[in-house]
């Protein structure tokens, strides 16, 4: 049997860019392991939303792949911010992160 519907190749169908869903997770509780880490964060946050304040610091540290990214756009995310993302070598002076935060 023929399955007719069936796309198999490399080549981009045209409607996939606007139908399919992120693979990232949006929200903390779609976001796969860390299990301390995202209950800690989710109370951190819950606690910023009461109080009406903004999120303490939260540093994430580790090698590249591990999804601080993706955790650092949740968080903006659920907090309701604009996050703004550079890497370090991308600074060279202090007028660069100035630059950044203020586009």
């Amino acid at each position: 049997m023929i399955e007719t519907d069936r796309i198999v190749g490399s080549q981009e169908v045209a409607d996939d860019i606007y139908t399919a869903p992120s693979v990232r997770p949006q929200q903390i509780d779609e976001y796969i392991g860390q299990t301390a880490v995202r209950e800690q964060l989710q109370l951190s946050m819950d606690a910023a939303k009461m109080r009406n304040e903004q999120l303490d610091h939260v540093l994430l540290y580790g090698p590249p792949g591990l999804g601080k990214t993706t955790l650092s756009n949740i968080i903006a995310q659920e907090m309701g911010v604009t996050l703004r993302q550079t890497s370090g070598p991308v600074i060279e002076k202090p007028g660069d992160l100035a630059a950044i935060l203020t586009r």
